[in-house]
């Protein structure tokens, strides 16, 4: 087990106890850190509470006392923490670094990190380089947003493993001395506004996954995206684009019948069978990463050829009496729900709605041409209506419950339909997570 080195903080406030900030208390304890734990929302009998306490951790929970941070040199907070938090608020005015867990990464030692960022696809892209990293044999661990806690993995690591680490902009903002060997933005996109505020907050808080990188480092970026491009003009990493549209040589690209790493064929198209065009720049972003790492051809193909995509993203759920069942709980916004909808040449019945963040849905309509029924659920049921009714879709039902939903896209629906849960918002209004979103519509689906 790795030991933290140099690690210039004696005492910490862990704020959130959440999965990530009870492994970062316990870690830092275990390290003869001085940690003080704080959760708004937790109660003396929770279990975390009670373990951390046992152990020597102080906690206090059900407030938030400024007095917390009266002699703190540093907070680790939870990422989805925002920074109008009284505490946050206050230290970041008292410049009291206010950092995630990422950020402990560097002090294990740990350099030989593939970290992917971006408004969509994230979860794809990292599965699959983790996938061919597997394949090759090659010493490697999961880590990050994709729900294995990253300075967690990093204390377990020895020095022949590569860490592929998803991560969010969340956990981006909170770094100070964090840097990936390889650096991936796949996109940008008008996304958690309500915590970002501004689409430029949002996009500096992308750029981090670059900012110390440096001329030995890799930045695999969307040559595609105007707005990466744009960002990335300054980096001091050395580029490698990828391309769906072509028109590049030094990255990876695909004309129609194969993709290309720097002119090399790797893998015809026919062979891939994850479908959409958004998993095809995915997959261009992980073949880039697997060539810049040294895996053959071969092993790539053997994952492009087998991999059919991972859980709550565009994932076939079941097919029941002809009707095709999609769950893609982890649309959260607006534009993954509009590349799940370009996925399909069938007709569709758009299962959606969640939390209101404040933002409308007009960009859905150039997409809603497959649509033929909307079910709706959730906060943003009514904004989803109106979307519903200006692109002429005459069955557009409001429910409560996934299943109901499900039980009624069913009725809509006909044989060869597809029926997909995209629901281009987050779950917080009704579910704690997209995955109990996704989950509680699979178990509707298989009730059917």
């Amino acid at each position: 087990m790795r030991k933290l080195k140099n690690f210039p903080f004696a005492k910490v406030l862990v704020l959130g106890l959440a999965k990530s900030g009870t492994a970062v208390a316990n870690l830092l304890n275990r390290n003869g850190v001085e940690v003080v734990a704080n959760d708004l929302k937790a109660t003396e009998d929770d279990e975390n509470v009670q373990t951390l306490r046992s152990q020597g951790v102080s906690v206090v929970v059900g407030e938030h006392p400024l007095s917390l941070i009266e002699d703190v040199d540093a907070i680790i907070k939870n990422p989805g923490i925002p920074y109008e938090n009284v505490l946050i608020d206050s230290a970041v005015k008292q410049d009291i670094p206010v950092l995630t867990e990422i950020e402990l990464i560097p002090y294990f030692g740990i350099n030989q990190i593939v970290g992917i960022t971006g408004s969509n696809g994230k979860t794809t892209t990292t599965t699959l380089i983790y996938e061919m990293f597997k394949k090759a044999d090659a010493p490697v661990s999961l880590a990050g947003n994709i729900g294995h806690v990253a300075s967690e993995v990093a204390e377990q690591m020895d020095d022949k493993q590569t860490m592929i680490a998803e991560l969010s902009s969340f956990q981006l903002l909170g770094i100070d001395t964090f840097k990936p060997k390889v650096a991936v933005l796949l996109n940008l996109f008008e996304a958690h506004l309500d915590y970002h505020h501004t689409l430029e907050h949002y996009q500096n808080a992308k750029a981090n996954i670059f900012k110390n990188q440096t001329e030995h480092d890799y930045l695999v970026y969307n040559a595609d995206d105007q707005r990466i491009v744009n960002l990335i003009k300054d980096a001091d990493a050395i580029r490698v684009p990828f391309s769906r549209k072509g028109g590049i040589t030094n990255g990876t690209y695909c004309d129609e019948e194969a993709i290309y790493f720097r002119g090399e064929k790797v893998i015809d198209l026919a062979s891939v069978v994850l479908v959409g065009e958004h998993n095809l720049e995915n997959i261009l972003a992980a073949i880039s990463v697997a060539k810049l790492e040294g895996i053959s051809n071969q092993v790539i193909e053997t994952v492009l050829t087998t991999f059919t995509g991972v859980t709550h993203r565009l994932q076939f759920v079941k097919e029941v009496n002809g009707r095709k069942f999609y769950n893609d709980s982890k649309a959260t916004n607006i534009l993954a729900t509009t590349k799940a909808l370009s996925a399909f040449n069938q007709s569709i019945i758009l299962l959606a709605g969640g939390l209101d963040r404040g933002n409308d849905f007009d960009e859905l309509i150039p997409y809603m041409s497959n649509v033929k029924a909307l079910v709706l659920f959730g906060e943003t049921s009514p904004k989803l209506r109106k979307v519903g009714e200006a692109s002429g879709i005459e069955n557009i039902e409001l429910v409560d419950t996934m299943n109901e939903a499900v039980q009624k896209a069913y009725q809509l629906s006909n044989k060869e339909d597809v029926v997909l849960l995209s629901p281009a918002c987050a779950s917080w209004d009704q579910y704690k997570t997209f995955e109990e979103r996704g989950n509680m519509f699979m178990e509707s689906v298989h009730k059917l």
